[in-house]
């Protein structure tokens, strides 16, 4: 399949695979590489811009496909030092970067200059185009169903991604709600030229996280994430536990008194004891709502080939069947 997205990036299939905190690692990203995707490093999960210069060369000796490196800015307090993060990321002949969090605009220059192509993940159509503006070569769009920060204007991917569809002229992949070929198809249709999918990747057999981890994911449902952090417009979806029933009681007892010091124990320093030591109640983790669509842990290829023959099915058979009169009221998936 091509679209704008695999010419940008130079990809087999439209699919990307998110940057995600202790999850993306060089064992998934060259997984989801090698079966013909887009597969992220994150970057400020290492600790240092030097140690991220290692887990680039260690993916490297895992692929040589393609593969791209998150880059989140934060808020400026504590701030990361980026350019010797982007530095690593240049020295290491990347060629793709996702940024997220607040806008890139300030490390553009030095993206650009090196050829790096750069996605920006966006929650709105107005931050879609402020990155636009500012030269980022692609945008995911975040739809209100995404784990993680879903912005706090709570639209939905169906609204969200035709009107990107509207007002972008670069190429958008969708996000939050991906997890199979029925949401390639689905985010095709709406304009997308592709999907970036986060939550689905943690439930492979290539993602170094806790067994628990993943075993979670496929016993959730959809009614089974949680929004935490409203009244502080920090908005995150999280999957459900013990912590988080505690942090949305400490949430509704404070009411707009709250302060990030009263959820510390809740969010502060929990994925490496999630995702490595599998502690599922250790606190609040990013988890959108297509968990309730994860019923197995495949590999990445596993995934990816099933993703791409199911959205070829769907075009093929069912969509071209009900235009020619020969499709059939069935299950497609």
């Amino acid at each position: 399949m091509k679209t704008a997205i695999t010419e940008l990036f130079g990809i087999e299939h439209p699919i990307i695979q998110g940057g995600m905190h202790f999850v993306g690692f060089a064992e998934l990203a060259a997984a989801v590489s090698n079966a013909g995707g887009l597969g992220i490093i994150t970057g400020l999960t290492q600790k240092t811009p030097e140690l991220l210069a290692k887990e680039i060369a260690r993916c490297r000796d895992m692929t040589d496909k393609p593969f791209g490196v998150n880059l989140t800015f934060l808020p400026t307090f504590a701030a990361p030092p980026y350019p010797e993060y982007i530095a690593a990321i240049v020295e290491g002949g990347i060629k793709a970067v996702e940024t997220a969090g607040r806008s890139p605009e300030a490390y553009m220059p030095a993206l650009k200059a090196a050829g790096i192509k750069v996605i920006h993940k966006c929650t709105s159509v107005r931050h879609s185009l402020k990155a636009e503006r500012i030269g980022c070569d692609a945008v995911s769009v975040d739809g209100f169903e995404c784990g993680g920060h879903p912005g706090e204007d709570d639209i939905p991917n169906m609204i969200l991604l035709p009107r990107a569809a509207e007002e972008l002229k670069i190429p958008f992949v969708a996000s939050g709600g991906m997890a199979d070929g029925r949401s390639l198809v689905a985010a095709l249709s709406l304009g997308a030229a592709g999907m970036n999918m986060g939550t689905r990747f943690i439930a492979t057999k290539e993602a170094p996280v806790h067994q628990n981890v993943k075993n979670a994911l496929v016993a959730a449902t959809e009614l089974d994430t949680r929004l935490i952090m409203r009244s502080l417009r920090n908005t995150e979806r999280v999957l459900r536990n013990a912590n988080v029933d505690r942090l949305i009681e400490i949430e509704r007892e404070k009411g707009d008194k709250l302060k990030i010091d009263d959820i510390h124990d809740q969010v502060a320093g929990v994925y490496p004891r999630i995702m490595l030591e599998g502690q599922m109640d250790a606190g609040a983790w990013s988890c959108g709502m297509v968990a309730g669509l994860i019923h197995d842990i495949p590999s990445c290829k596993e995934l990816i080939d099933r993703i791409m023959a199911e959205a070829e099915q769907i075009i093929r058979s069912r969509l071209m069947g009900f235009l020619d009169g020969t499709a059939t009221p069935r299950k497609v998936a």
